[in-house]
């Protein structure tokens, strides 16, 4: 049965299978390469342990993807402005900071590429939102398109140590592109 509360050692426990997941994800770059039974020997874990908190392999990687998606589509985020706009990105990369080791491992895959296109459908469509009645609906889709694919290319490269900018490099030029693109 899996810890359905979580305390401070269910977190560390967590933290621990998921720190050791991603290093094999690292190494092994495909999710099905990786076993249960070689990620509680690297985490020096027990196989009732890890089965505690996760059903398998695939339920971890789950569990990257709801945590960043959940601050994406976090409702206590609301968009009315452009303002607000510059802050939810404030608030992405910032959590991508408080996490970049993690994303770095996670990201180096192709497998990733699904993962960033369901974070660009939902960022997308909350920019959207707050913007679709200040402009032609039509040129919205197509100025935010571009906008957020070049986003996501920006932090993949990063990622990918293919980026010669830090993440607040890429935090000033993100709003300074929203401002040009969108003003």
């Amino acid at each position: 049965m899996r810890v359905q509360f979580l305390n401070s050692s269910s977190l560390k426990t967590r933290n621990i299978i998921k720190t050791t997941f991603a290093e094999l994800f690292n190494e092994k770059k495909q999710l099905d390469k990786i076993t249960v039974t070689e990620l509680v020997k690297r985490a020096n874990l027990t196989r009732s342990t890890f089965y505690t908190h996760y059903s398998n392999i695939y339920e971890v990687a789950q569990d990257y993807q709801l945590q960043t998606i959940d601050l994406l589509c976090n409702n206590d985020i609301k968009l009315y402005s452009k303002d607000d706009i510059e802050n939810y990105f404030d608030t992405i990369v910032q959590c991508l900071k408080d996490n970049e080791k993690i994303y770095k491992l996670l990201l180096s895959s192709n497998e990733s590429l699904l993962f960033l296109d369901k974070l660009k459908k939902i960022a997308s469509q909350k920019i959207y939102d707050a913007l679709k009645y200040d402009y032609d609906d039509r040129y919205l889709k197509l100025s935010l398109s571009f906008f957020m694919n070049g986003i996501i290319m920006e932090f993949l490269k990063y990622f990918r140590d293919e980026s010669s900018y830090s993440l607040d490099e890429l935090l000033l030029n993100i709003k300074n592109w929203f401002e040009k693109i969108f003003n």
